[in-house]
C-alpha cells in the first residue's frame, strides 16, 4: 500500500494563488491538503492520487492499465518549437510513458474556447494535435467542446486524458543508494523559449521549445534497462530540480548532481545567466529524468543516445544514502543544496 507523502511545510494560503498551479512545493501542498484528502488510498492493485505519481494505475491480470489527465494553458498558444496542441498530446503521452505505458491506447480531448478566438489559429492547433498524435502512434478517440464568453477564459484551454497498458509499471519512488540519475537531453529549453516569446526578449541564439512525445524514446530505454529502470519523471513545471526533489523525498535518498555533466544548450545557459535563472528549475516538455541501477546505466544511456530525441542524454548524478530528500549540486569546487522551487518562475507555461 502507498503511504501518503508528508505535506510540504508551511500553512496553506487563504486564497489560491498562481504559484499553487506551478509545479513546486506550493502546488504539492494544495493537492495534499485539499484534493488528496479523503481519496481512496492506493493498494497493491491500484495506484491513486495519494501516490502523487504521473498517473493512476489499475492491475488487470498480468498488466497495469495506466490513466492520466491534464489541462493545458499556455501563453502564447503558439511559440517557437510548438503550440498548445502539440503540448497537450505530448504531455499526456509523456505522463503515460513515465509509468511504463509507452504504447498508449487512446487520448481524449476537451476544448474550452473563448468567443472571438481566431478560427485559423484553432485550425492550426487541431492540425498540430493530429501531427503529434501520429508521431506518438496514438489515436485521439473522443472529446468535448465548450465556448465561453469574451473575458470568461483566456483564449483556449485543452484538457486531455490518456490510457495505456504496461506489464512493467514504473513509479517515481524506486531509487536506492548507488542508482544513477539520467536525463534524456538538454534542460531548460521549453521554459526559456516561452519566456523569450511571451516577453519579446531579444536574448539572441535560437531558443525553441523541446516539446515532443517521448514514448518511443522511453520504450528504447526500458528495453535496454528492463527492471533496472526504477524511477521516471518528466521535469515539466518546476524543472529537473522539482522532479528530483519528489523522487528523492519519496525514496528517502539524497541525490548528488555533477554540474559539469548537466546538458544545457549554450543559448539556454546564456539566456538563463542574463536573466538570473537556474536552468534546473526551468520547465521542460520533451525530456525524461530516470533513475537506473548502476549496472544498466551505460546500456540505458546508449539506447537514449541512439534515438533522435535522446542524442544529448547524460548521466548527471547519483543517489546516496545521506541527506534523504535533498538534491545537492557538486560544482567541482564545492557542493550546495539545490532548492525546490516554491512555484514556477513563469506561470501558464504548460
Amino acid at each position: 500500500m502507498t503511504t501518503l507523502p508528508a505535506a510540504p511545510p508551511g500553512r496553506l494560503d487563504d486564497v489560491v494563488l498562481m504559484r499553487h498551479g506551478a509545479g513546486g512545493r506550493a502546488m504539492r501542498a494544495l493537492i495534499h491538503r485539499i484534493f488528496a484528502r479523503g481519496m481512496v488510498p492506493s493498494t497493491d492493485t491500484m495506484i491513486g492520487l495519494d501516490a502523487f505519481d504521473d498517473g493512476a494505475a489499475f492491475r488487470i491480470g498480468d498488466e497495469w492499465l495506466v490513466i492520466t489527465t491534464d489541462s493545458h494553458v499556455i501563453k502564447p498558444v503558439e511559440f517557437p518549437g510548438g503550440d498548445i496542441g502539440r503540448l497537450s498530446v505530448s504531455g499526456t503521452v509523456n505522463d503515460l510513458a513515465m509509468m511504463g505505458a509507452t504504447e498508449p491506447l487512446g487520448i481524449t480531448c476537451a476544448v474550452v474556447i473563448e468567443e472571438g478566438f481566431p478560427v485559423d489559429v484553432l485550425t492550426r492547433i487541431h492540425d498540430s494535435m493530429l501531427a503529434a498524435a501520429r508521431e506518438a502512434g496514438v489515436p485521439i478517440v473522443t472529446g468535448d467542446t465548450k465556448v465561453m464568453g469574451r473575458g470568461e477564459v483566456d483564449g483556449i484551454i485543452l484538457n486531455t486524458t490518456g490510457i495505456g497498458l504496461t506489464s512493467h509499471l514504473v513509479r517515481d519512488r524506486g531509487l536506492q543508494a548507488g542508482d544513477r540519475i539520467l536525463v534524456s537531453g538538454s534542460i531548460g529549453d521549453h521554459g526559456m523559449a516561452i519566456m523569450a516569446a511571451r516577453h519579446k526578449l531579444e536574448l539572441g541564439g535560437d531558443l525553441a521549445s523541446d516539446v515532443a512525445p517521448l514514448n518511443h524514446l522511453v520504450r528504447a530505454a526500458l528495453e535496454a534497462g528492463a527492471d533496472g529502470v526504477v524511477a521516471m519523471k518528466d521535469p515539466t513545471r518546476g524543472g529537473v530540480a522539482s522532479a528530483l526533489h519528489e523522487m528523492a523525498e519519496k525514496a528517502r535518498v539524497g541525490i548528488v548532481l555533477e554540474e559539469s555533466s548537466l546538458p544545457i544548450r549554450a543559448q539556454v545557459a546564456a539566456a538563463a545567466d542574463l536573466i538570473g535563472i537556474d536552468p534546473l528549475v526551468v520547465a521542460n516538455e520533451g525530456k525524461a529524468v530516470m533513475g537506473v541501477r548502476p549496472e544498466v546505466a551505460d546500456a540505458v544511456l546508449a539506447a537514449l543516445r541512439a534515438h533522435p530525441l535522446g542524442r544529448d542524454a547524460a548521466i548527471i548524478g547519483t543517489a546516496i544514502a545521506d541527506y534523504p530528500g535533498n538534491v545537492i549540486l557538486d560544482t567541482g569546487f564545492g557542493r550546495r543544496l539545490v532548492a525546490e522551487p516554491e512555484g514556477e518562475l513563469l506561470p501558464r507555461i504548460c
